[in-house]
């Protein structure tokens, strides 16, 4: 392992959301030294962040408007760029690809060329992460588990062919301009915060709504025999600072946890969390991807090897501390409608 990096200043663009509010939970706890600002559009929620907003330095812009970007760069000059922000919803990228495509690939693109910009003019050279996505392996075939990162690509969703646009750019970026991006392919995290449409959180919504009484004890599913490795998200932004400190420019990394199942299974793990014992389960169609990725399983031998980062959080820690974040939510949300 390399010696860590110096970092006094980050930025964090999708702070408000999942896991960039994680991120910064980490670094104000760990290294509470570093300065984080926070790129958010005027519009974003901040409930993710209230109990941390005297502690951090919002920025206010958009990565589809290219001004706003070079001008937070040009006068912050954060040492670490965490590019988070995203269109993240798999299936809502299939309605709307051209959205999806906007924000992941060209918000990329010019943060890419305010950097590049920044560093011609001025000799800026920061380090950024370009948080890739295992969707970008698709489906993959038995025989290729666990995915390495060699693995082909073989997008599956219009978010999935953002995020090999991403990838691409970030290396792309290094090659020509020596611009320091160091890439992760995340495979499926999950915690509280975690946005109501996701696997884990919407199962997790559903059964606290049920709890409350405000809805019949039915939970409405998608492919439940999908095959997921699960990682908390407290482990996940543990990585990435880690990725920052100590990993080369230019680099790829899986990164993913220890835990495999059925996405069937993780939903009776949680069932058998409930308080309520005579909840059903019915498929809901519109929870059906139009092509589904079902078999996703890494090898994280790269990332271990380079930064000795392990999971730490038992999954059933996960699922019980997102429960109990659904069951606090409907103490004061006294109405449940479908996400």
């Amino acid at each position: 392992m390399s010696k860590d990096r110096k970092i006094n200043k980050v930025l964090i663009t999708g702070i408000t959301g999942f896991v960039g509010s994680h991120l910064a939970d980490y670094i104000i706890e760990n290294h509470p030294k570093v300065k984080i600002i926070g790129l958010a559009r005027w519009r974003s929620p901040t409930e993710n962040i209230t109990h941390i907003l005297d502690k951090i330095t919002l920025k206010y812009g958009d990565l589809v408007d290219y001004p706003s970007i070079k001008a937070i760069l040009a006068k912050e000059k954060p040492d670490v760029i965490f590019h988070l922000a995203a269109q993240s919803y798999v299936p809502y990228s299939y309605d709307a690809p051209i959205v999806t495509l906007e924000a992941n690939v060209i918000g990329t693109c010019y943060l890419l060329e305010a950097v590049k910009d920044l560093k011609l003019s001025s000799d800026y050279d920061p380090v950024i992460h370009i948080c890739s996505s295992s969707e970008v392996y698709g489906q993959v075939q038995k025989r290729e588990v666990p995915i390495k990162e060699t693995n082909p690509f073989r997008p599956a969703s219009p978010y999935a062919v953002s995020k090999v646009a991403e990838d691409m750019l970030a290396r792309q970026y290094w090659d020509s301009w020596g611009i320091q991006t160091v890439r992760t392919r995340m495979f499926t995290h999950t915690g509280p915060r975690r946005g109501a449409v996701f696997v884990v959180s919407t199962f997790a919504r559903q059964i606290a709504a049920i709890e409350a009484g405000l809805k019949p004890p039915v939970v409405k599913v998608g492919n439940l025999d999908s095959i997921r490795t699960f990682t908390d998200v407290r482990d996940a932004v543990r990585a990435y600072w880690l990725l920052v400190a100590k990993c080369p420019p230019g680099e790829v990394y899986n990164i993913g946890g220890v835990e495999t199942m059925k996405v069937g299974e993780m939903l009776d793990m949680l069932l058998k969390m409930s308080k309520v014992k005579n909840i059903k389960v019915k498929v809901d169609k519109s929870r059906l991807r139009p092509s589904d990725v079902t078999l996703q399983i890494p090898s994280t031998e790269k990332f271990n090897k380079d930064t000795g980062w392990k999971p730490e959080i038992k999954f059933e820690k996960t699922l019980k501390d997102t429960l109990n974040y659904w069951r606090e939510y409907f103490k004061t949300v006294k109405i449940y409608h479908e996400k």
